[in-house]
């Protein structure tokens, strides 16, 4: 049995992300395969929507410059993949992601509400990317995740300190880029605060925050990109 391979994490300065179309031929020779498997999960979460969405196929790291090129496919296929358990398929489950600290160094995370996708699982505010992410030919991680983050939180970009640059989990297929945003806030009434917003939300994705000090407070439906940024940031900070 082959040993599972860990995270590897690294500094990326700035990202050069872009819009470079192709036929993803996992979503065409399986096209049959996925729709009736989509029906399916439809029927279960009604909420589920076939919108588009964007795939990395091309990634590398010069000189603490990300780059990627991204195709678009249709959020069954995606999805399809994923639960799947990611066969080979060319491509790479790449996302902004937005890590929220509190004044006192905790960190927050959102437990997926019942409807999504990865109900229960525990994230940072994140999504996939999408069209309206593409501006001038290019893929904009800084627009997707304060959007993700003032959907899922309620809460505005502007509240909060951005840590330079981005944390990259790669987790192949899976890439994380991640941007450490700091609230004036301690923990506690931060974690109110957007408690107070989503119960405002007829369906909010979020069902619960989390407060994380340690990686004693990790559980086990906490996404593995989030365990090895955190466990890589309280053993650096």
């Amino acid at each position: 049995m082959t040993a599972a391979v860990a995270p590897s994490i690294f500094h990326a300065d700035s990202l050069d992300l872009r819009f470079v179309p192709r036929e993803w031929s996992f979503a065409t020779q399986r096209r049959a395969e996925i729709d009736a498997f989509f029906a399916q999960l439809q029927a279960q979460q009604p909420a589920l929507w076939n919108g588009r969405v964007l795939m990395m196929h091309d990634f590398a790291l010069d000189n603490g410059v990300m780059h990627g090129s991204f195709l678009q496919t249709d959020y069954a296929s995606f999805a399809a993949w994923q639960r799947w358990k990611l066969p080979p398929a060319s491509v790479y489950d790449c996302f902004g992601s937005a890590a929220i600290q509190s004044a006192d160094g905790a960190f927050l995370v959102g437990v997926m509400g019942a409807h999504t996708l990865n109900a229960g699982h525990l994230y940072f505010p994140c999504g996939t990317p999408d069209p309206n992410d593409i501006a001038q030919g290019r893929v904009d991680f800084d627009f997707s995740l304060r959007r993700e983050l003032k959907e899922e939180t309620g809460l505005n970009a502007a509240e909060f300190t951005d840590e330079p640059g981005w944390t990259v989990v790669v987790d192949c297929p899976l890439i994380a880029v991640i941007k450490v945003m700091r609230s004036a806030l301690d923990a506690e009434p931060l974690r109110a605060r957007i408690l107070a917003n989503i119960a405002r939300e007829k369906q909010p994705e979020l069902a619960d925050i989390r407060i994380v000090r340690s990686v004693a407070d990790f559980v086990p439906m906490m996404r593995e990109f989030v365990k090895a940024f955190l466990t890589h940031w309280f053993a650096t900070a």
